[in-house]
C-alpha cells in the first residue's frame, strides 16, 4: 500500500496540504497526546482481552485496496462522456435506419466490455501482489511475539518496532532503545526524533533507528494516516503525462466537434431537401467518427495489460503512471546494498590493530552481535562468525544502534573480570582521523571491492556523547566480503545500451563500492567521489554528480539532495533502494523502486515494488513503459486523423451546401480496418524506443497534416464524382468513390505508422487491405455496406487521388520529422 499521498508537499499524489492534514488532526498531535498515556503492560494483551476487544469493534478496519472495486471499474469504462454522445446517436439510428448503420454502437459495446475485462485481470494481479507484498507488524501477546496482519490490530496491542517498520496505527511509546522515528512522510521534516517511553507515535511515520514497543491507541479510520493510506492506495492514472495529454487533446476535440456537428445537423435537415431519415443517418454519420472513443480505452487496456505482464514477473505496481515513469527515466540511482549485491555478508578476516589480542578482539565482537536485538547485515555477519556461547561470561550493559547518519553503533560491557567497557563499531574513515596510518591499509582493501569496519575503543561509557568518537582508541580492522548479485551486471549493461546513466550511490566507502560497481562492469566505475567532499550548491553537485558514476559516504540527506540535483537538470530520475535511509531519496525520485525484501518504509513510497527481491526485473518495466508509451502514441496519431478528417468533412460539407457523403456503416467499417483492429495489436506489440516527452506536440504534428490531406482527397473525389454520376443511385455511387480513396489514404496512413516493418505488421496491413476488397467484390457485403462501384472511370479516378494522397503524406510526415524531429 503506498503511501505518497502523505508526501507534505503534496506533489506526489493528490492528498490534503500539510496545513490541511495537521489541522484536521490537530486532537492527533504527536507531541502533545491529548489522552494520557495507558498503562504499561509488558506483555501485552491478553487472548481474553484481544477478544473482547474485537467484539466491541476496536480493531484495525481500515480496508486495504490496491486497486478500484468491481464497481468502480464498470463505471469507469461505461459513463463516459463519449460513450454517452455515442449512446445517444445509437438509439437515434436504431429507429431510423438499417442495422448495419448502427454497427458502431455494438463495437462501443464489445470495446467498454474488453476495456472492464482487462482492468478487473489488473486488479486481480494487483490485489493478489499487494498481499504477497504486505509487510506484518510484530504484535506482543500473552508476552509472545508474533507476526500478525495489519487489520488484526487491536486498540491496547503491544507492537514492536525495530529499524525499518512502519508505524501502522497511532500509539504511545512504552519501551524505547535509542528509538529514532523517521516523520517526514507526515510533517516534511527530515531530522528523526528521538522517542522516549510515553510520546506519541504517528501512523506513517518509521523507524530509522533504535527499537521499542508502543501501544495503539487509535487504530483503523480514526488512526492519523488512514483516511490518507486508503486514499493512496487506489488504483488510479493520475500524473500521466500520457494520460493528461490525452485528456487535453479530448478537451480540444469537444471543442471542435459541438459547433461542426450543430452545423452538419443544420445542413443535412433544413438546408438540403432529402429524405428525413436519409439525413438523419447521414448526419450521424458526420457525427461519430469525430469521437476518438477507442483511444482512451485502449490506453486504459495497454496500461492494464502491462500490470499483469509485470505481475506475473513478481513486480507490484503500486502507482500506473510509474510503468510509463521508468520508461522516460534517464538517470537510475542506485543503492548497493541490497540492490548490487545481495543482503548477507561474510567476515573474512579480522585484523587486530596496535598490538591487540587476537581472542579478545573475537570476544568483544561476538558480545557486540549480541547487542541488538535486530542486527543489520554487518552485524549479522559477525553473529554468523563468532556465534554467542550458552553461558556468556561478559554482559551487555548499553547499546546504540546503527545510524546511516552517524555511520557506526555502539555497545558497552561488562567483561567477565568486572571490567567496564565501551567499543564503537563502524566507518573506517569516520572514525580514524585523516592522517591515520591504517587507512592506507583500509584503502588497499576497499580496491579490492571488500568492507571494512573498524572496532575502536571509546573512554566512558556515553556512546551517544557527541565526541565519544573523537577519542576512540582503533582496536581491529573487520573486513567483510559482500555477494554480488548474479543478475546485476546484465542489468547495469541493459541501462548502458539503453543510454540511461547509472549512478550507484551508497553509504559505504566510495573506493569499495567502486571496486563492486567496477566487478559488475559499470561504465565510469573508476569515477569515484567521496559525498562529503560534494558541494553543496545544486548546480555545483549536479555537474559533480553528472561526472561521476560512483558516490561513497553519502547521508540519507545527500540521497535526497542529489536526486533534487539531478531533477534541476531536467533529468528524470529514478531511484533504487530497500533500506530505510533510502527512503527521503525514494519518496523524491520522480520513480521510487524498492525491494519486496526491503524495509516496510521504502516499499510504502515506492511506486514499484520488486517481490522477487530482483534488480533484474527493472528492465522489463523499462521495457513495458516503453511499450505503453510508444505504441500508444503512435495508434493516437491513427484515432486523431479520423477525428481532423471527420471534422474538416463535415466542415466542407457545411459550406458546400451538399449531401455529407457517408453513412454511418461506411465509417464504421473504415474505421474498423485502417483503425480499430490495427490499433489494438499495434499497442500489444513490443516496443524498445526509448520514451519521449511532449506527447500532445508529438502525435498532433502528424495528425493535424494526416487529416487534412485524407479530408482534402476524399472531397476532391466526391465533388469529381458528383459531377460525373447522374441520375438514380446517383449519391451511392458517389459515396463509394468517396470511400475508396478515404480508405486508402487512411490505409496508407496506417502503413506508415505500422513501421519499421515485421513479417507481423505487412501481414496486419495487408490483411486490413484484403477485408476492404472482399467487402467490395462479394455481392451480398455490397449491399450490407452500401458500397458498390460504378464503371471504371471513376473509381480509378478515386485511386489516382489516394495515390497523389499517399505521395503528399510521405513528403509531409518526412518534412515534418525533418522540422521537428523524429
Amino acid at each position: 500500500m503506498t503511501q505518497r499521498a502523505l508526501d507534505s508537499s503534496g506533489e506526489q499524489t493528490p492528498g490534503p496540504s500539510r496545513p490541511a492534514m495537521i489541522d484536521a488532526g490537530a486532537e492527533l498531535d504527536p507531541v502533545h497526546p491529548v489522552e494520557p498515556p495507558p498503562p504499561r503492560r509488558p506483555d501485552g494483551l491478553s487472548a481474553a482481552e484481544v477478544a473482547e476487544r474485537v467484539a466491541r469493534g476496536e480493531i484495525n478496519d481500515v480496508p486495504v485496496r490496491s486497486s478500484r472495486s468491481m464497481t468502480e471499474i464498470v463505471r469507469a469504462n461505461v459513463f463516459t462522456r463519449f460513450n454517452l454522445i455515442i449512446g445517444v446517436l445509437w438509439v437515434i439510428m436504431l429507429f431510423v435506419a438499417p442495422i448495419q448503420d448502427s454497427l458502431f454502437g455494438f463495437v462501443i459495446v464489445a470495446n467498454t466490455g474488453i476495456g472492464i475485462i482487462q482492468e478487473w485481470r489488473a486488479k486481480r494481479t494487483l490485489d493478489s501482489l499487494a498481499v504477497i507484498g504486505e509487510a506484518k507488524p510484530t504484535v506482543r501477546r500473552d508476552g509472545v511475539a508474533a507476526e500478525i496482519s495489519t487489520s488484526e490490530i487491536v486498540l491496547g496491542d503491544l507492537v514492536e518496532l525495530g529499524p525499518g517498520d512502519k508505524v501502522v496505527v497511532d500509539g504511545t511509546v512504552a519501551e524505547a532503545d535509542s528509538l529514532e522515528i523517521d516523520e517526514s512522510l507526515l510533517t516534511g521534516e527530515a531530522d528523526p526524533v528521538l522517542k522516549r517511553a510515553g510520546d506519541a507515535v504517528m501512523s506513517g511515520s518509521f523507524v530509522v533507528a533504535g527499537g521499542g514497543a508502543f501501544t495503539a491507541t487509535r487504530v483503523g479510520r480514526e488512526a492519523y494516516a488512514a483516511q490518507l493510506a486508503e486514499e493512496a492506495s487506489r488504483f488510479t492514472l493520475v500524473h500521466s503525462e500520457l494520460r493528461s495529454g490525452i485528456s487535453t487533446i479530448l478537451k480540444y476535440v469537444t471543442w471542435m466537434m459541438v459547433p461542426t456537428a450543430i452545423g452538419l445537423i443544420i445542413s443535412q435537415l433544413v438546408v438540403k431537401d432529402n429524405n428525413f431519415k436519409d439525413s438523419v443517418a447521414r448526419t450521424v454519420g458526420g457525427i461519430v467518427p469525430m469521437i476518438p472513443e477507442g483511444l482512451v480505452l485502449l490506453t486504459s487496456v495497454a496500461f492494464a495489460i502491462g500490470v499483469v505482464r509485470l505481475g506475473r514477473k513478481q513486480c507490484l505496481v503500486q502507482e500506473l503512471p510509474a510503468i510509463e515513469g521508468l520508461a522516460r527515466v534517464d538517470v537510475v540511482c542506485l543503492d548497493k546494498t541490497g540492490t548490487l549485491t545481495e543482503g548477507g555478508m561474510d567476515v573474512t578476516e579480522v585484523r587486530p590493530l596496535n598490538g591487540s589480542d587476537e581472542a579478545y578482539v573475537e570476544e568483544v565482537l561476538r558480545t557486540f552481535g549480541a547487542s541488538d536485538p535486530r542486527p543489520n547485515a554487518s552485524l549479522q555477519a559477525l553473529i554468523d562468525a563468532y556465534p554467542q556461547r550458552e553461558e556468556a561470561a561478559w554482559a551487555v550493559t548499553d547499546a546504540m544502534p546503527f545510524s546511516s547518519a552517524r555511520k557506526y553503533s555502539g555497545a558497552a560491557f561488562t567483561e567477565a573480570d568486572g571490567t567496564a567497557s565501551a567499543w564503537l563499531l563502524g566507518a573506517p574513515d569516520v572514525l580514524l582521523s585523516e592522517g591515520d596510518t591504517a587507512l592506507a591499509e583500509i584503502e588497499q582493501l576497499n580496491e579490492q571491492g571488500l568492507r571494512v569496519l573498524l572496532l575502536a575503543r571509546v573512554e566512558g561509557d556515553a556512546l551517544d556523547a557527541p565526541g565519544a568518537a573523537a577519542g576512540a582508541a582503533p582496536t581491529a580492522l573487520v573486513v567483510l566480503e559482500q555477494r554480488l548479485r548474479p543478475d546485476a551486471g546484465d542489468t547495469l549493461a541493459y541501462f548502458a545500451d539503453q543510454n540511461v546513466a547509472t549512478k550507484v550511490i551508497s553509504g559505504d566507502n566510495a573506493v569499495s563500492v567502486g571496486a563492486v560497481a567496477g566487478k559488475l562492469g559499470l561504465a565510469g566505475a573508476e569515477n569515484t567521489l567521496d559525498a562529503r567532499r560534494l558541494p553543496t550548491d545544486p548546480d555545483e553537485m549536479a555537474t559533480a554528480i553528472e561526472q561521476n558514476a560512483v558516490f561513497g559516504r553519502v547521508t540519507p540527506q545527500q540521497k535526497r539532495d542529489m536526486v533534487a540535483a539531478l531533477q534541476s537538470r531536467g533529468h528524470t530520475v529514478a531511484m533504487t533502494g530497500d533500506g530505510v535511509n533510502d527512503v527521503l531519496a525514494l519518496k523524491d525520485a520522480d520513480i521510487g523502486v524498492s525491494m519486496g525484501s526491503g524495509s516496510e518504509a521504502t516499499r510504502a513510497v515506492a511506486q514499484i515494488v520488486l517481490l522477487n527481491n530482483s534488480f533484474a526485473t527493472l528492465p522489463s518495466v523499462v521495457a513495458e513503459g516503453r511499450r505503453v508509451i510508444g505504441n500508444i502514441t503512435r495508434v493516437a496519431t491513427l484515432f486523431l486523423t479520423k477525428t481532423v478528417y471527420s471534422v474538416l468533412l463535415a466542415i466542407l460539407v457545411v459550406c458546400t451546401q451538399v449531401e455529407y457523403p457517408f453513412l454511418p456503416r461506411h465509417l464504421t467499417l473504415l474505421a474498423t480496418l485502417t483503425i480499430g483492429v490495427p490499433a489494438f495489436f499495434l499497442a500489444l506489440a513490443p516496443n524498445k524506443e526509448r520514451a519521449q516527452p511532449h506527447f500532445v506536440r508529438r502525435v498532433m504534428r502528424y495528425a493535424i497534416p494526416s487529416g487534412v490531406i485524407a479530408a482534402a482527397a476524399t472531397f476532391t473525389t466526391y465533388l469529381v464524382a458528383r459531377h460525373h454520376y447522374t441520375g438514380e443511385g446517383a449519391l451511392d455511387a458517389e459515396t463509394s468513390a468517396a470511400t475508396l480513396t478515404l480508405f486508402l489514404v487512411a490505409m496508407w496512413v496506417l502503413a506508415i505508422i505500422a513501421r519499421p516493418y515485421t513479417w507481423w505488421r505487412i501481414g496486419l496491413v495487408a490483411s486490413m487491405g484484403l477485408g476492404f476488397l472482399i467487402v467490395l467484390v462479394v455481392p451480398w457485403l455490397q449491399d450490407f455496406f452500401a458500397l458498390k462501384l460504378v464503371g471504371t472511370t471513376m473509381p480509378w479516378t478515386a485511386v489516382g487521388i489516394a495515390v497523389a494522397a499517399a505521395v503528399l503524406l510521405e513528403s509531409v510526415w518526412r518534412w515534418v520529422g525533418r522540422r521537428f524531429g523524429a
